[in-house]
């Protein structure tokens, strides 16, 4: 083999070698701290988390009007989390689920666009109008189908 042919081979292994390094998917990350508390016997829990890739997290939950029955009873979570989008910047959300349903909150979250303002116009005039009959449907609006 000439002494080209080796160093070609062996450059090849060496760039390899780096390449594989560099991409290690498997590579464990550390956590860095983790605190749990419950599930309690009230319903209330909370943990917390913080990895060494920068991840954090944490959820605290209860139980609305504890010991007021089954259909008055709503368990409520509350918490947050943060990390780094691929592209560096950090992303943050807070959120509570409750009987409202989940509800997050983060400036990266997308909003809607604002009303048209004949819609709002509409719908400014909408809620003027005294209710029908059918307090459902606004009086001057019409139903088709059947009921």
């Amino acid at each position: 083999m000439s002494t080209d042919r080796i160093y070609i081979l062996l450059a090849t292994l060496l760039t390899a070698n780096i390449i594989a390094q560099a991409q290690r998917p498997n590579d464990q990350i550390p956590i860095i701290r983790f605190e749990t508390d419950g599930p309690n016997v009230d319903g209330s829990y909370k943990w917390l988390y913080e990895t060494g890739n920068e991840i954090n997290a944490a959820e605290s939950g209860y139980v609305k009007n504890f010991g007021k029955g089954e259909g008055q009873e709503i368990q409520v979570a509350e918490g947050q989390f943060s990390y780094k989008a691929p592209d560096g910047s950090p992303i943050a959300l807070t959120y509570i689920a409750d009987e409202n349903g989940f509800q997050p909150q983060g400036a990266h979250l997308p909003t809607p666009p604002p009303i048209p303002p004949a819609i709002q116009r509409a719908l400014d005039y909408l809620k003027t109008l005294p209710p029908s009959a059918d307090s459902n449907v606004p009086r001057g609006a019409s139903f088709r189908g059947k009921r």
